[in-house]
């Protein structure tokens, strides 16, 4: 799987970042409400929120799969 999202063009650096705005995009949208529906904001900003664990899983598997490639 990681040899697939480095042929995809992702790099550490990228997933990073991705991880380090979906965190800033939660607190933005969260604070975003808008009416009555503040529930519905509420919940997107913990959903984006929760995207950021997974870029920086996977930003660590590309650090680890370049660190064991150049033992070899």
């Amino acid at each position: 799987m990681i040899q697939l999202i480095k042929k995809l063009g992702f790099t550490q650096d990228l997933l990073y970042i991705l991880g380090f705005a979906s965190v800033g995009a939660s607190i933005a949208i969260w604070n975003a409400k808008k009416g009555d529906d503040d529930a519905h904001a509420e919940r997107f900003g913990i959903f984006v929120g929760l995207w950021a664990p997974t870029f920086f899983a996977i930003a660590n598997g590309l650090a680890s799969d370049r660190s064991a490639g150049s033992q070899s």
